[in-house]
């Protein structure tokens, strides 16, 4: 349950009553992490637009790698929430059990080595940006990601540490404490 008031869609006016036909209308029903940000409108149609255009436009990164990235940032912040939510679109895309249970708990062991280096530089983004290095996006360059890729592995990356501290600070998810 989250920790401030949020509004669902069934008691939504106005601006968010507008903002949840449209995104049931594009995308189905609104998730929790939207929900809560139905105080500020604005705001939330500003979020998602930024989240549909990272993980949906064409060109870039395949859908797989955006999710592997959603996945492995969350895993490493501890976003319970984010993990679940991600894990599920993965599922899409990697059907084996222990591939899965690799990237959340030992993305350095990741098979392939372009998304082993994906992960990696994700997951250093996440627990040690100070730390970054022009190595680490030469480690992605050499596993064949080109320039506008890697900056949407940077943006994918920043992107999930902003909204797994949207879903933490606010009791996403969580149980009641």
């Amino acid at each position: 349950m989250p920790w401030i008031h949020s509004i669902d869609e069934d008691r939504a006016e106005g601006a968010m009553a507008d903002f949840y036909a449209d995104l049931r209308m594009r995308r189905g029903s609104p998730t929790p992490i939207l929900a809560i940000q139905g105080l500020n409108p604005e705001a939330l149609r500003k979020h998602l637009d930024l989240y549909l255009h990272l993980m949906f436009v064409p060109g870039g990164l395949p859908r797989d790698e955006r999710e592997l990235i959603a996945v492995v940032v969350s895993a490493a912040n501890g976003c319970a929430y984010c993990v679940s939510e991600h894990m599920e679109r993965l599922r899409h895309y990697v059907d084996d059990v222990d591939e899965l249970a690799t990237i959340v708990d030992q993305p350095e062991q990741i098979a392939d080595e372009r998304q082993r280096a994906i992960a990696a530089y994700a997951r250093k983004l996440t627990l040690a940006p100070a730390s970054m290095r022009a190595t680490d996006v030469e480690s992605l360059r050499e596993r064949g990601l080109g320039d506008p890729e890697i900056l949407h592995v940077n943006l994918i990356s920043a992107y999930f540490n902003f909204v797994n501290r949207i879903a933490q600070g606010l009791g996403v998810g969580q149980e009641e404490a």
